[in-house]
């Protein structure tokens, strides 16, 4: 049990990392193992920092920590670059195969060319030139002909 502190901006601030806690409201009754969870109706104050989220206990003033569920703690948000504000760039595969992203920052596979496959009975050109494939913002960089620089491609 612990009392949250308030910040200037009236907002409750987390007592181990200091930062503010995101209020999240109750939701609806779920049912778990066969018995309907109350908690879920009440209110949260949520630290994305830490991973764990703040109760009030029957309107004490007083709030208890739980660790906040893994499909509900939020990736930091990163901040993702326009296509329109990326310039050509020269990307060069390190030791791994791949290298960071131009868009987001995170890390891109590179894809070797292949042959002209068939799909649903027309040719796919899409990998026939090597190129770099990001898992993250799910951005294209193809290298542009006759030159070491990648361009972002819509696919």
């Amino acid at each position: 049990m612990t009392k949250l502190q308030v910040n200037a901006e009236k907002k409750f601030i987390c007592p181990t990392c200091g930062q503010p806690l995101r209020r999240v409201e109750g939701g609806t009754l779920t049912v778990v193992n066969g018995k309907v969870d109350m908690s879920a109706t009440l209110p949260r104050h949520i630290c994305d920092n830490c991973g764990v989220f703040y109760r009030e206990l029957l309107r004490t003033g007083y709030y208890d920590v739980f660790d906040l569920p893994e499909n509900e703690k939020r990736q930091k948000t990163k901040r993702i670059i326009s296509t329109g504000d990326i310039p050509p760039t020269i990307l060069k595969r390190e030791s791994d195969g791949k290298c960071p992203c131009p868009r987001c920052g995170e890390r891109m596979n590179f894809v070797e060319a292949g042959p002209v496959q068939i799909v649903n009975g027309k040719p796919d050109f899409s990998n026939t030139i090597d190129h770099f494939n990001c898992p993250y913002c799910k951005s294209v960089f193809r290298k542009i002909v006759g030159t070491d620089y990648f361009q972002w491609s819509e696919k």
